[in-house]
């Protein structure tokens, strides 16, 4: 195929969470058609899925300069940029219009999952010719049917909220726990306690594993659902030894909504109204899906009896579909090589992490990107304005406009707070002591073809966190001033700073 045919083909966004609308706004600006591939049966199912859950991040820091633009011919109200929405007001009020602009309405397929990426005629052994072959991406709808697309660069913004992180200890699955999962003992992760779901927990024992704001979320609702139903019990499994890392800056805190939130889970503990259960690990659950849990706590064997599970363990990015795609991926956090080093959550602050764009998230394959929660691999660190700003880069790169993309044009606080669990780009809870923060959604870009949101994904190794926004640059008028949010931890990012959280 001739250069000129390639550069008519759409590219692809895998996901249509806020980064992936992102993208496809981005491409729009620039005269290219995206097509948007999106598993759920609307834009953001993922998002959808948490939409009872509040953002921590007003919504001044939640929009995007490209969606904005729009946005603006169409009437369209901009929220009170003060207030903090939650899960669904950020669709209704944000990411539904911005589908249904004129520049995205036919760019959009529900209902679609991508099943495998690779390039027209080659597996990934194929060398010749492969930067000026089109993309294969292969889609499988929810009637079963597959169809086959050619386009001429693939943006990957599908998150991680389809790949929860096993319940189990050293990140495996607990004996029994896929069939659990497959019988609704353990639960989706952030449940709507108090709505939707609450016939599964009004009056039953329910225990939470997590030590991050995900599973703070999810405590908090079950209080509240005890204060109406007493016999409502509360079990709170964390492998640290201390939930107090988990209440964050409370009053001290930057956001003042996440602070209150530690603040009264912290209360809620004291009173005896969360029975805690620390340094417990979940070894196995009972083979007949009745309501004992196996667990181990200081060496010793023990059995917890639950009628529900709620997970609350972080996210991992499906890099199964991509396997005919030519990766080069951080050993250890499973995002690009070499973003890898600045987002290790054993050392990193999310607030010290730089923006970055198409460089930094480049792969040996040639107009291949992931971004927005699925970018940061298994780091429950991530600001959905980092998104934004990634797609802004990759656009630019994918059309040849390399100053653009090497140009930054966001500018970051140091925050030590504000990373997300949900699997996304937008806000989400987190899993790492020290980082508190929900307002990316990528809830891991929120929903993609592969189902996964953009808020946050989250390691095993902690629990889950929040992302909180940081203001764009507004394109080319230079970059935003920076804004404080959350608790300055003065942290070193990457690998070469101290290890811990701060």
């Amino acid at each position: 195929m001739t250069d000129f045919a390639l550069a008519d083909l759409p590219v692809a966004v895998i996901g249509s969470g806020p980064v992936g609308l992102a993208a496809a706004a981005q491409l729009v600006r620039r005269g290219i058609r995206p097509l948007v591939l999106e598993v759920g049966s609307s834009v953001a199912a993922a998002v959808a899925e948490w939409g009872h859950i509040g953002l921590f991040s007003p919504w001044k820091y939640n929009i995007d300069v490209a969606a904005r633009s729009l946005l603006a011919p169409t009437g369209w109200q901009e929220p009170d940029g003060e207030h903090l929405p939650t899960g669904d007001e950020l669709i209704r009020d944000y990411l539904f219009p911005l589908a249904e602009t004129d520049g995205l309405r036919d760019a959009i397929l529900t209902d679609t999952r991508v099943v495998a990426v690779s390039r027209v005629g080659l597996d990934r052994t194929g060398t010749a010719q492969r930067e000026s072959t089109p993309f294969l991406v292969r889609t499988q709808n929810s009637d079963g049917t597959t169809a086959d697309f050619q386009v001429r660069a693939v943006i990957d913004a599908s998150g991680t909220w389809e790949s929860p992180n096993p319940i189990g200890q050293s990140g495996l699955a607990a004996p029994g726990e896929v069939e659990a999962r497959r019988s609704g003992f353990v639960t989706s992760p952030l449940p709507d306690v108090t709505g939707r779901d609450r016939e599964h927990f009004a009056g039953r024992r329910t225990l939470v594993v997590g030590g991050g704001h995900s599973a703070a979320n999810t405590l908090l609702a079950l209080a509240e659902l005890r204060a109406e139903v007493p016999g409502t019990r509360i079990g709170w499994v964390l492998r640290r030894a201390d939930p107090a890392s988990v209440y964050g800056g409370e009053d001290q805190d930057g956001l003042p909504a996440r602070g209150a939130l530690g603040a009264r889970l912290r209360r809620l503990v004291e009173d005896g109204a969360i029975d805690v259960h620390a340094s417990t690990t979940i070894t196995g659950f009972a083979a007949d899906g009745g309501g004992t849990v196996a667990a181990e706590t200081g060496g010793e064997s023990v059995t917890l009896h639950a009628d529900r599970v709620v997970p609350a363990t972080g996210f991992r990015p499906d890099l199964g579909f991509l396997r005919e795609i030519r990766l080069d991926l951080d050993p250890v956090v499973e995002a690009p090589q070499q973003l890898g080093p600045l987002i290790d959550p054993e050392y990193h602050s999310c607030g010290t992490v730089p923006p970055h764009g198409a460089r930094v998230l480049g792969h040996p394959e040639p107009n291949f990107y992931i971004v927005g929660m699925k970018s940061y691999g298994r780091a429950p660190t991530f600001l959905m304005y980092t998104g934004y700003e990634q797609v802004r880069s990759v656009v630019a790169a994918i059309v040849g406009d390399h100053e653009a993309a090497a140009r930054v044009e966001l500018v970051l606080p140091e925050t030590g707070v504000c990373s997300a669990d949900i699997g996304s780009s937008c806000d989400a809870p987190a899993n790492r002591p020290g980082f508190v923060d929900l307002a990316a959604a990528d809830v891991p870009d929120a929903v993609g073809a592969t189902g996964a949101a953009d808020v946050a994904g989250a390691p095993d190794a902690a629990d889950s966190v929040d992302v909180a926004g940081v203001p764009d640059a507004g394109g080319c008028c230079g970059p935003a001033e920076p804004v404080v949010i959350g608790i300055p931890t003065g942290t070193e990012h990457g690998r070469s700073g101290e290890s811990g959280n701060g």
